[in-house]
């Protein structure tokens, strides 16, 4: 028997153990996907402190166990031939892409974990694809053909198959849109590419959202290829821009793209998803609904706190439905609600009043009504072959949401003299979703098909 039919073989009995180790533990999935039955914890003992004066590494707790790889096909991906991606190449950044945008979790961490590791993955696709093309850009054609393998390989591993509609992705992020230079030899004489490389290629991003030099030689670089633009103009040195112009948008994805094929694919998806943690942690992507029923029950809380903290508990329940967020994120949302309640007239600190906490501003995620806020710095979800896909979450705090309307957000992090909340400590838990038997008997099914197409 050859090596190939072993390794295969081995990897079916994987399977069986796996198949046969957690039938008494079914798991739910879909609208189901969050509640207490199908979350599981792990506890980890790493608890350093952290403020947001301090640089946050140290918050990221213990990984779990690197699995083998994640048995996790729902068939063999039809591609259509007419992609130019070296998809082998890319196999561990799509790997880890198809986990992070799991199936029925991607609407939940679309914005802080699947979407910024999707976006990447593509960058680096295109940006891999120039050595080869000179042309860090596609046309349409090329790209629709192009994202369509993509998404096949995606979904073939696990990952939702609303991915492009969720991230808001169409053939179009791979084209060159308005940037006017793509051509690799152009873009080369055009900018400091060794400093470019030397700012942005031993990124850390618990330094880089503070000092931004890998993001301000970026931004000088797509400003270059902008200028190149025909519509643009400069004044007293600086562009002016057409009027809703995505122009520099537009050549910052290409700068990224060239820098993306400078590097092995994994530290291109690294300095990638390092940068997007500094802008996805400057806001708040939570929807605020009307604050009327708060603006009516806490105007006079002094009289009537009851109704006051169940107003409160009940706003906060709505925008725990939406999705998990940083903890840096749940700064700047609890920073926007309470500048928003102190507009409406309302003077007293009913955070305070009514015990709201940093973790109340993201998902929920047992009856127990534990907030997960997750690590600020970019991480990805897991898989374990005997607990599924997990998740790292910061559970044990309870940092009270900021009042003060002094504080400013999340840029104010890097100022030192600022008196700003302590961030919720390290102590955390890793939560795991398990998978599914249709997804096991799928898994079952291909590996024995490929022993026996080597055996016979």
């Amino acid at each position: 028997m050859s090596t190939e039919s072993q390794f295969l073989l081995i990897q079916v009995s994987l399977v069986l153990l796996f198949f046969s180790g957690i039938h008494g533990s079914l798991w739910k999935q879909d609208s189901d996907i969050l509640s207490s039955d199908i979350l599981s914890r792990t506890h980890y003992d790493a608890s350093p402190n952290i403020s947001p004066s301090i640089a946050p590494e140290s918050m990221l707790p213990m990984q779990a166990p690197s699995p083998l790889m994640p048995f996790t096909y729902t068939g063999v991906p039809k591609l259509s031939g007419h992609c130019a991606f070296n998809f082998s190449a890319a196999d561990s950044i799509l790997r880890t892409t198809a986990t992070n945008c799991w199936s029925s979790l991607a609407p939940y961490l679309a914005n802080v974990i699947c979407c910024p590791q999707f976006d990447a993955s593509l960058v680096v696709l295109v940006g891999q694809a120039s050595i080869q093309s000179q042309r860090l850009a596609l046309n349409l054609t090329h790209a629709t053909h192009c994202l369509s393998d993509v998404e096949q390989i995606l979904e073939s591993q696990g990952a939702s198959k609303k991915l492009l509609e969720i991230c808001s992705v169409d053939p179009s992020n791979l084209t060159e849109s308005s940037c006017p230079v793509i051509d690799v030899n152009e873009i080369e004489n055009s900018l400091n590419t060794s400093a470019l490389l030397v700012a942005c290629e031993k990124i850390d991003p618990t330094i880089e959202c503070c000092n931004q030099v890998c993001q301000n030689a970026i931004s000088a670089a797509a400003e270059t290829l902008a200028a190149r633009h025909k519509n643009v103009t400069r004044f007293s040195g600086s562009l002016i821009l057409p009027e809703k112009s995505s122009l520099m948008s537009d050549c910052t994805s290409i700068v990224l793209r060239w820098l993306a094929s400078k590097f092995n694919p994994s530290s291109a998806n690294r300095i990638i998803r390092a940068l997007s943690s500094c802008d996805i942690n400057k806001s708040c992507p939570l929807v605020f609904p009307e604050i009327k029923d708060i603006t009516k029950e806490c105007g006079e809380v002094t009289s009537n706190q009851t109704s006051c903290c169940n107003a409160m508990d009940s706003y906060l329940s709505r925008l725990q439905q939406q999705s998990f967020i940083t903890n840096l994120q749940a700064l700047n949302c609890a920073t926007l609600l309470g500048k928003k309640l102190q507009e409406a007239n309302i003077t007293s600190n009913v955070f305070d009043l009514c015990h709201v906490n940093l973790k109340d501003f993201s998902l929920q995620v047992d009856a127990k009504e534990s907030g997960c806020l997750l690590p600020s710095l970019p991480t990805d979800l897991t898989y374990d072959q005997s607990s599924g896909i997990g998740f790292i979450c910061d559970l044990n705090d309870n940092v009270a949401a900021p009042w003060s309307s002094a504080y400013s957000g999340a840029a104010s992090t890097c100022n030192k003299t600022v008196a700003l909340p302590e961030l919720p400590k390290a102590t955390s838990s890793q939560f795991s979703i398990g998978v599914s038997i249709k997804d096991m008997v799928y898994t079952l099914i291909f590996a024995l098909s490929m022993v026996f197409q080597l055996l016979i």
